[in-house]
């Protein structure tokens, strides 16, 4: 069913984990005349470009500032705040954060019938701390997680789901509308190579030149002087968000499943809850990437 376009959206990131979530901050941005973003988030994330939780939250916060002010959008720095400083510790007790805080009074301003859209792209900490401080939320938000791996897959041991399965369990179980975007078995499909992001993106932009040097660089560290590819899983979140609201399956296929809660070994629980969601089962990976190219090309400003 198509929604009234625009609709307000907030975004959950660790943008300084990889290369992806800037993309993904910056297709969001471009899509102004449908997705309003009115606050982003920094996640926590502990990986070689993080020293703990906090630290990967704190240089994702300021990664914000970087992309925005790329984009032209510094009028949205003082709506970027700082996310949780470590992962849930149960899934009855929230980590108390700026972000969490803002999403947990933000949402009330909406409802179930015209929920705020959370795009989530990381370890889904401060959501699900949102609702655990306020559950009235719960029905006034559509999170659209790009999270775990598809069912069919033989584990869901992914770096959004598994640094923080209780919170993931949290709002899996609460949010009133949820849709998840599985990595490996879907969105792996979003890959991009160097001659690629050489041909469509450099010298377009300054915010295009950072975005594909930024991926060849960190690419090249790795290759060895080989060829590759890298996925740019985050930019599905934005996809599928467009798809839901345009009532259309131009980038995405969806189905309404019975939820299955991740454990806490990495799996699937085999009885679902009583409740249902929107699983995305396929990307059209080109359909993705022309929308990208188009939107993320233009002159900035």
């Amino acid at each position: 069913m198509k929604t009234q376009l625009p609709v307000d959206v907030v975004i959950d990131t660790d943008a300084f984990n990889e290369i992806d979530d800037q993309f993904a901050i910056s297709y969001l941005l471009s899509h102004r005349e449908s997705l309003n973003t009115v606050a982003l988030y920094a996640a926590p994330f502990l990986n070689s470009n993080s020293t703990s939780p906090a630290d990967g939250m704190e240089k994702s916060y300021k990664e914000l500032a970087h992309i925005l002010t790329l984009a032209g959008r510094e009028d949205l720095i003082p709506f970027s705040y700082r996310g949780s400083d470590t992962y849930l510790t149960d899934e009855n007790t929230p980590v108390i954060s700026d972000a969490a805080r803002d999403l947990a009074a933000r949402a009330m301003n909406y409802s179930a019938e015209r929920p705020l859209i959370v795009l989530a792209i990381a370890a889904i900490t401060d959501v699900a701390s949102a609702i655990l401080i306020n559950p009235t939320i719960a029905d006034r938000i559509h999170v659209i997680w790009l999270g775990g791996h598809a069912h069919s897959f033989c584990h869901t041991k992914e770096f959004n789901m598994y640094q923080d399965i209780a919170a993931a369990r949290v709002v899996m179980r609460l949010a009133g509308k949820f849709t998840q975007i599985p990595c490996e078995g879907v969105a792996h499909a979003l890959m991009v190579s160097k001659p690629e992001l050489e041909t469509f993106f450099i010298g377009k932009n300054h915010l295009a030149d950072y975005l594909a040097n930024n991926t060849i660089r960190a690419a090249d560290s790795y290759a060895a002087g080989k060829d590759w590819t890298r996925v740019l899983w985050d930019i599905s979140s934005v996809a599928c968000a467009l798809d839901i609201l345009r009532g259309e399956e131009h980038f995405s296929k969806m189905r309404r499943i019975a939820t299955f809660l991740p454990t806490y070994d990495g799996l699937y629980e085999e009885t679902p809850i009583d409740k249902p969601m929107n699983y995305v089962y396929h990307l059209a990976r080109d359909a993705v990437f022309f929308d990208l190219i188009e939107k993320l090309t233009k002159p900035v400003g």
